[in-house]
């Protein structure tokens, strides 16, 4: 994929990614449908596998799972520089820092401010109403951010099995104690296995 991109393309991926990082209640992974939608849909700066693949490798690789937004920098900016050579190595850098950059000043800042006033206003019935109407926004954000990822593998009817998989995993985590690693751990087995 080969891409011509502006000043101003780089600048809205800049906005787009400061926006997405307020709104990455739950983690930066809840913005996924909508990243997908701006570079995937609208923008065609990333096909659809390398948007996947993206987080796939974030998500394996050690360390904080917010490294899919790096990924996303790095695969628009190689694109841009038409896929291989110092130019595309150099738009891939730039890519990395704008939305490494866009997604983690905003979000900062505003973490902190937030926490030190919540901090000093803890007792107020407002923001512990705040604290508990949050949590079925975000269960509601990582359902979406599923969906998105598992809609690259085909119809549910092509991957019953996987669709299976996939909800008693959820049904486990929500009614039992059982250690979520065991559920991954159940998953790569399986994977491994060649059935799903």
């Amino acid at each position: 994929m080969s891409l011509n991109l502006s000043a101003a393309d780089w600048l809205s991926l800049l906005i787009h990614f400061m926006s997405w990082s307020l709104m990455a209640v739950g983690g930066a992974i809840t913005t996924v449908p909508d990243i997908h939608r701006y570079l995937v849909n609208e923008q065609y700066w990333l096909s659809d596998s390398q948007f996947t693949n993206s987080i796939a490798l974030a998500q394996a690789a050690p360390g904080p799972n917010v490294l899919f937004v790096a990924l996303f920098g790095w695969n628009v900016g190689m694109n841009a520089g038409g896929g291989a050579g110092l130019t595309a190595w150099l738009l891939a850098l730039l890519g990395v820092l704008i939305t490494i950059v866009g997604s983690m000043a905003p979000s900062s800042v505003l973490t902190l401010l937030a926490t030190r006033w919540a901090h000093q206003n803890r007792e107020r019935q407002a923001v512990r109403a705040f604290k508990q109407g949050m949590a079925p926004i975000v269960i509601a954000l990582l359902i979406a951010t599923g969906w998105i990822l598992a809609a690259s593998y085909g119809s549910s009817t092509k991957n019953w099995l996987l669709w299976l998989v996939t909800a008693a995993s959820a049904l486990l985590v929500w009614r039992t104690k059982l250690h979520l690693l065991w559920l991954l751990g159940i998953g790569a087995l399986l994977g491994g296995l060649g059935l799903v």
